[in-house]
């Protein structure tokens, strides 16, 4: 059994990628792995003059992802890019320099969006993010998922037309995390 962090970039009650990273930890590939899913709207904005005293919400989050096995970024894209809620959590948890809670954590990228690129380009953005922090991030399959009915069911499942594929993705993600583990 495998802890996994979930990130999700957005806030919003609503939030179609916090559905479907809710949706992602249901499917019968998630069965046996713990999904904690980490609290980023309560953190400040990242100010290095904070480095010495960080918040109890940045401590809290440094904790829980040290604690895990590996961690997922379901992103949205706002403005071809990542979501400043996401990178501002981020940039919090990785600081200060030396002291980044993210080192060595596989890293899973996902994400959706009503446009027909999904969220391809916030995805590259984060990779380049994660690279510096040294997470290796899965690299294959991508997953670049548009919004559409169907998606997610009624009952907040991954529905029938696409739970092969993402259940294949959270599949290599899992892999890439055991390769990982201590």
């Amino acid at each position: 059994m495998s802890k996994i962090v979930v990130v999700v970039g957005s806030l919003r009650a609503e939030s179609y990628n916090r559905q479907f990273a809710e949706a992602l930890t249901r499917l019968p590939t998630a069965s046996g792995h713990e999904f904690v899913f980490a609290d980023i709207g309560a953190l400040p904005l990242y100010d290095q003059d904070d480095d010495g005293d960080q918040a109890q919400s940045v401590k809290d989050l440094k904790a829980l992802v040290r604690s895990s096995d590996g961690v997922i970024f379901v992103t949205p894209e706002y403005n071809r890019s990542i979501p400043g809620v996401l990178k501002n959590a981020i940039d919090n948890a990785s600081r200060p320099y030396g002291d980044s809670a993210w080192a060595g954590k596989p890293a899973g990228v996902i994400g959706v969006s009503v446009g027909a690129i999904g969220t391809a380009l916030s995805q590259q953005h984060l990779r380049n993010v994660l690279a510096y922090l040294d997470m290796p991030t899965l690299g294959a399959p991508e997953a670049f998922i548009q919004w559409k009915d169907g998606l997610i069911t009624p009952d907040g499942t991954v529905g029938e037309q696409s739970a092969g594929f993402v259940g294949g993705w959270l599949e290599a993600f899992l892999a890439l995390v055991a390769r990982h583990k201590d």
